[in-house]
C-alpha cells in the first residue's frame, strides 16, 4: 500500500496547481502591461486616471459584492472602528502607489516603475524586520544588503535618487502591512471595497476640481477614449480576482515568485516598446536589484515549503512579498 504521507500530489491538487499557476501568470501578466493602458488613455492626466479608476473601481466592488451576496459583510464592517481606520490609511497609501506608478508610466519611466516592483519585496521585507520584529535568514539579509547598494550606485552615478521607484516600493510595503492587519478578518473583497470607498470622496473631489479647471477628458475625447476610461474599474478587479484565485490553489512561496513577472513585463515595454534610456550606470543598479530578487528565490526555495493562501485572505500582503499596480 501506498503511504499517503510520502506519495505525490494526486490529479485534483496537480489540475489545481496548473489552474493556479495560469491565474497567476494572467494576474501579473495584465499588471505587467498596464503601462500600454495608461499611455493610450492619453490626453488624460494622471490625476484624472486615478481618480476615476478609483471610483469605477468602487462601482465595480460593489456590483461584485452583490452578485456574491457579500453586502452584509460590507456594511458589518462599517461597526468595526480600528478597521475602518485602516482601511483608511491602506486606501490613502493605495492611491499613492497608483499615483506613482500612472506618473511613471505616462511621462516616460516605466523603468522606474519596473525598478519599483523589482525593490518592493526588499521593503516588504525589511518593514517585517523593523515593525514586526521578524527574524531573517542570512540570504534575506545579503538581498536587502545588494538591494540598498543598487539605490545608492544609481543616486551616486546615475545623478538621482530613484525616488518614483522608492515611493512605488515604500507605498506598496505599507500599504501590504496595514491590510494584513485586517485581512484576516473579513473577505479580501469585502476590505477591497472598504479601502476604495474610503477615497472615494477624495476622488470626487479631484474629479470635480479638475473639472473646473477643464481639464477632464472622459466625455470629451470622443467614445473610444469614454470607454477605456470606463474600463479602469474593470481593469483593476480582474487582476485581482485571478489573483485571488491563484492563491486559494498555490504556496505563498510559487505565488511570491510568480509576481516577478509584471515588473520583468514593465522592463521589457520600457526597453523594448518605450526606448526608455538604460545607461551603463542604470544597467549596474538594475543587475544588483536581479542579482537580490536571486537571492531571495533562493531563500524561497531553501525554506520550509509555505502553506496555501485561505481564500478570506487572498490579498496582496506582505506576507507573500508581491505588489500590484
Amino acid at each position: 500500500m501506498t503511504d499517503n504521507a510520502t506519495s505525490g500530489p494526486g490529479p485534483h491538487q496537480q489540475k489545481r496547481a496548473r489552474a493556479g499557476f495560469g491565474y497567476g501568470f494572467a494576474a501579473y501578466g495584465i499588471w505587467g502591461l498596464l503601462p500600454l493602458y495608461f499611455v493610450v488613455l492619453a490626453p488624460a492626466t494622471a490625476y484624472e486616471i486615478v481618480a476615476l479608476r478609483i471610483v469605477f473601481s468602487l462601482v465595480v466592488c460593489l456590483l461584485m459584492l452583490a452578485v456574491t451576496r457579500s453586502v452584509g459583510r460590507f456594511i458589518r464592517l462599517f461597526r468595526d472602528g480600528s478597521a475602518v481606520l485602516a482601511l483608511t490609511v491602506a486606501g490613502v497609501l493605495i492611491a499613492g502607489n497608483w499615483l506613482l506608478y500612472t506618473v511613471a508610466t505616462t511621462t516616460g519611466h516605466t523603468l522606474e516603475a519596473s525598478l519599483g516592483y523589482f525593490i518592493n519585496p526588499l521593503v516588504a521585507i525589511l518593514l517585517g524586520v523593523l515593525v514586526l520584529h521578524e527574524k531573517l535568514r542570512p540570504l534575506q539579509w545579503t538581498a536587502i544588503a545588494v538591494g540598498a547598494l543598487a539605490v545608492v550606485i544609481m543616486a551616486v552615478f546615475y545623478g538621482a535618487v530613484p525616488w518614483l521607484s522608492l515611493g512605488l516600493a515604500f507605498t506598496f510595503g505599507f500599504y501590504g502591512l496595514v491590510k494584513s492587519r485586517v485581512g484576516s478578518r473579513y473577505p479580501a473583497l469585502v476590505t477591497l471595497t472598504g479601502e476604495t470607498a474610503m477615497i472615494t470622496p477624495l476622488a470626487l473631489v479631484a474629479v470635480a476640481l479638475l473639472g473646473a479647471q477643464g481639464q477632464i477628458t472622459l466625455t470629451s475625447e470622443g467614445t473610444g477614449h469614454f470607454l477605456l476610461l470606463l474600463s479602469s474599474g474593470v481593469i483593476t478587479a480582474v487582476p485581482l480576482l485571478l489573483f485571488g484565485a491563484a492563491a486559494a490553489r498555490l504556496p505563498l512561496s510559487t505565488v511570491g515568485m510568480l509576481q516577478y513577472i509584471a515588473p520583468i513585463g514593465q522592463f521589457i515595454l520600457a526597453v523594448l516598446v518605450f526606448h526608455e534610456e538604460m545607461p551603463p550606470e542604470r544597467w549596474v543598479g538594475f543587475g544588483l536589484v536581479w542579482l537580490a530578487v536571486v537571492l531571495l528565490v533562493l531563500d524561497a526555495v531553501r525554506a520550509p515549503r509555505a502553506p496555501r493562501l485561505p481564500r478570506r485572505w487572498a490579498h496582496p500582503g506582505p506576507g507573500t512579498r508581491k505588489g500590484h499596480p
